[in-house]
């Protein structure tokens, strides 16, 4: 898989909210292990529900970074969530990544998250990085490098809808979350 042409970091350096959108439908690897994402949310610097709205911290210093890379995060003290950062270099915006589709290394993910149900697997940002074995060692790496894989889509585009994102008290009317209509491996559907 490694030879395959995955998604070049100019792809990131582009609108959040466009780059959220995008990458519904494309596959995600981490050491091979992964599936096609079906679920996003947008955060910008001038969102108060971003982690870069208040300016650069030890914690969101990869969001001000160059576009391309990773952002991981602990939630609430115990899942790490991962994001994609994006825009031009110290711009303060990430994509998280909700959810995934499970198809490659299905028997590594019923390892690491100790349940065999496929829908289960990567329904959820914590599910998803414990499924996928990400952890803050894997904070500021290129998404271009090994141990990422991004893959295009390779289906024609995806019917996409967006609605609000889960999870955050302010900025909760905008339709920044994306998800691959009628998945069952969103994690949570879309009104």
């Amino acid at each position: 898989m490694r030879d395959l042409a995955h998604l070049p970091r100019e792809f990131f350096a582009r609108d959040v909210v466009t780059v959220a959108r995008d990458l519904i439908g494309t596959r995600l690897l981490v050491d091979g292990v992964g599936g096609i994402i079906v679920e996003t949310e947008a955060y910008d610097r001038d969102d108060p529900a971003s982690h870069s709205f208040r300016g650069p911290t030890p914690r969101n210093a990869a969001m001000f970074g160059p576009a391309g890379c990773a952002y991981i995060y602990r939630s609430y003290g115990i899942h790490w969530c991962l994001n994609f950062v994006c825009g031009e270099t110290e711009t303060g915006r990430a994509v998280l990544i909700r959810a995934i589709e499970p198809t490659h290394g299905l028997k590594r993910m019923i390892a690491a998250r100790g349940l065999a149900a496929p829908r289960l697997l990567c329904s959820g940002p914590g599910r998803l990085t414990q499924a996928l074995s990400l952890t803050i060692e894997h904070n500021h790496r290129p998404l271009d490098e090994p141990p990422f894989l991004i893959l295009p889509r390779e289906r024609p585009v995806p019917t996409i809808v967006s609605g609000p994102r889960i999870g955050i008290s302010q900025a909760v009317d905008r339709p920044w979350r994306f998800g691959l209509q009628g998945s069952p491996f969103l994690s949570k559907r879309f009104p």
